[in-house]
């Protein structure tokens, strides 16, 4: 049986749940619950708190985690990401007070910074070698300049707006984050076969949601053009209609082309293109 750690609550517990449901695993998590088995997949998980989970994995006492990779640099344990898993995207950054000159990042020399990053923004400094104090707090770290803790913070950033809300404009990026799956780097072979098994479904989730399944009706003549925009997962499925010298054209699409690649087909002379969500997608 594996032991996945998850996320007890915050940003990263729900698409992480979800994650699972729609790899075909019931998990049953009851209020207060901090362990509980699937009743379908050889999986228990834990639900802790995200700072702790590569500590648990390190130590073998779960498996695999689910967490951010701003965690896992940050706790810098030995452990191995094996997948990235496309939600909790994010970016560590550090913002200074807004209407304050910022020349770059030499700035920042002599200046406090406020962070619950600090092995993280340590890094940067040094790497840019940057002198400034470091000053860890846990918690509303945006405030700090405003109460006169920090010149500067090194925080989370996802929209924005609660550095606008605080009077603060965000100056460097020191990492691009997301939620990873991470393993313990002592796997058995037992183990490997079931992170396998869990990864394969990972996989074909990952994969539908990043395609869209159409439909389309294309004139005989225009078929040729039409195929040739439409890679599909090996080559579109055509099917001729009822109606003589027209055919159905099925096939997949991803989504950083879909727009383009239908007002595309549009041009060359499909009709009638319906876009279906994959639920899942195996190659």
């Amino acid at each position: 049986m594996l032991k996945l750690a998850i996320q007890k609550s915050g940003r990263l517990h729900d698409d992480s749940m979800r994650l699972l449901k729609e790899c075909g695993i019931n998990i049953s998590n009851g209020v207060n619950k901090l362990k509980t088995e699937a009743s379908n997949f050889p999986l228990q998980v834990f639900f802790l708190r995200d700072d702790d989970i590569p500590q648990y994995v390190e130590d073998s006492v779960a498996d695999i985690g689910v967490v951010g990779e701003n965690v896992v640099y940050e706790k810098n344990k030995s452990v191995d990401i094996v997948e990235t898993l496309g939600f909790g995207r994010c970016r560590l950054s550090i913002a200074v007070v807004r209407g304050e000159q910022y020349t770059g990042v030499q700035s920042l020399h002599g200046r406090k910074i406020a962070t619950s990053y600090p092995f993280l923004t340590r890094r940067f400094l040094s790497e840019n070698k940057v002198q400034a104090d470091i000053h860890e707090i846990s918690g509303s770290v945006e405030i700090a300049p405003g109460i006169g803790l920090a010149d500067a913070i090194c925080d989370l950033v996802s929209s924005g707006s609660t550095l606008l809300t605080n009077g603060l404009k965000e100056v460097e990026t020191i990492l691009h984050s997301e939620a990873v799956l991470i393993r313990n780097k002592n796997f058995n072979d037992a183990q490997v076969r079931l992170l396998n098994k869990l990864l394969f479904r990972i996989h074909a989730v990952k994969k539908a949601r990043n395609n869209k399944y159409i439909l389309l009706n294309a004139p005989n003549d225009k078929l040729d053009e039409i195929i040739g925009l439409l890679p599909g997962m090996k080559s579109p499925t055509v099917l001729p209609l009822a109606d003589k010298g027209w055919s159905s054209v099925h096939s997949v699409l991803n989504e950083d082309e879909f727009w383009e690649k239908i007002e595309q087909l549009k041009t060359a002379g499909a009709q009638g293109i319906l876009v279906v969500p994959i639920e899942k997608m195996i190659v």
